[in-house]
């Protein structure tokens, strides 16, 4: 009996460890503009939160417009002590749905990516 409680105790204890690591991921915490959000007018920059600190030459960000073409986009910086992913957008978005595609590394090492749509409206 004693080492049946062991055993189940140590399987615990595993699967609690490896569950830790899986939330050490770097997830997406907020945008601007926002995920499903609606932009008045063209954004000057591309503002992503994480729930992890990045490493910025792992990380990188892509935007396609409402003909599916990639915008030129300028180079990321990192910001709120390396949880924040900037990205400036130099010329003025026009009227449409925009995705952007995300890809990070956190400073653990582990990978994430994901995407997200916003509208520009006049």
């Amino acid at each position: 009996m004693a080492t049946t409680v062991t055993r189940l105790g140590l399987a615990a204890i595993l699967a609690f460890g490896l569950a830790g690591q899986a939330f050490a991921h770097a997830h997406l915490k907020s945008a601007v503009p926002a995920d499903k959000g609606t932009a008045t007018s063209s954004p000057s920059e591309l503002d992503l939160t994480f729930t992890e600190s990045l490493n910025l030459k792992f990380s990188g960000v892509k935007l396609t417009g409402p003909d599916k073409a990639t915008v030129k986009l300028g180079d990321p910086r990192l910001t709120r002590k390396g949880m924040g992913l900037t990205v400036p957008v130099p010329a003025p978005l026009g009227v449409g749905a925009y995705t952007v595609e995300w890809h990070v590394l956190s400073t653990d090492g582990h990978k994430t990516n994901g995407s997200y749509t916003f509208t520009v409206k006049p």
